[in-house]
Order: C-alpha cells, then sequence, then structure tokens
C-alpha cells in the first residue's frame, strides 16, 4: 500500500469531526512506539520547550551514569534516541542545549573517544549539526 501524500491526508483530516480524530489518533498511537512518543511530545511537553530539554539532558545523563565507559555501539544508541525526541521537537533552541550538553558529558566522561576515530567523528559530527542549528 503506498502512503498518501501530506497534503492528502490534511485535507482528509480536517473532514473529520472530533470523535473520528480522536479515534484516528489513538489507533495511530497502538501502532508503533514512536508514533505514542511523538503524542506524549504534543499533548504534555510541548508546552514547556525547556523543561523538555532538562528532560533529555537527564536521559543523557542516566545513559553515560549506566555505561562510564561507553563503547561506540552505545554512542550510537544514544544519538538516535538523541536526534529522534529533537525531531519531535523542531525548535533550534531546544536542539542547541540538548547537542552541547551531550558534548560536555562526553568530554567529562571516562570514555576514551579520541582515540578511535569512529567516536571522533561521531563528536564532530554533533559539534557540525551545533553549527549548522546555530
Amino acid at each position: 500500500m503506498k502512503a498518501a501524500s501530506i497534503a492528502a491526508l490534511k485535507k482528509s483530516l480536517v473532514k473529520l469531526d472530533q470523535g473520528e480524530l480522536l479515534d484516528a489518533c489513538l489507533r495511530l498511537a497502538r501502532f508503533k512506539k514512536d508514533n505514542k512518543e511523538l503524542l506524549t511530545y504534543l499533548l504534555f511537553l510541548s508546552d514547556d520547550e525547556p523543561a523538555y530539554a532538562s528532560l533529555l539532558c537527564d536521559g543523557i545523563d542516566e545513559q553515560f551514569a549506566l555505561t562510564p565507559n561507553a563503547h561506540k555501539k552505545t554512542l550510537r544508541k544514544l544519538i538516535r534516541w538523541m536526534d529522534k525526541c529533537l525531531r519531535y521537537s523542531g525548535d533550534k533552541d531546544t536542539e542547541i542545549k540538548v547537542r552541547i550538553y551531550f558534548c560536555q558529558a562526553l568530554l567529562a566522561s571516562d570514555t576514551p573517544f579520541r582515540k578511535h576515530r569512529v567516536m571522533t567523528n561521531m563528536y564532530l559530527g554533533q559539534l557540525k549539526k551545533i553549527r549548522k542549528a546555530v
């Protein structure tokens, strides 16, 4: 099945009444964890961006606390999670704050990322994304 375009979906959603729209959102949230996370952000967290950024920074701290000497797989997983959460927000200030926090946390951790080219490139990639967002 081929997915419809955003414009076609928007036209169809406008025609639905409130109950049908609610059912569609709940059904969408049931199928994929990402949809449920996005809906959670939109309903509960989007009103307070600084608190959302702090929540993401706390998540970064938790990951570095669990694995103080992180490997490249751990860093990749953390960066993927961070990118997904930042995509929900779309706010450049939040993105800059969280990415800078990640870089500072990586520098403060015991991870010898400068010895490994792949992990150094991950760090440099985050710096590049920060510059682009600024």
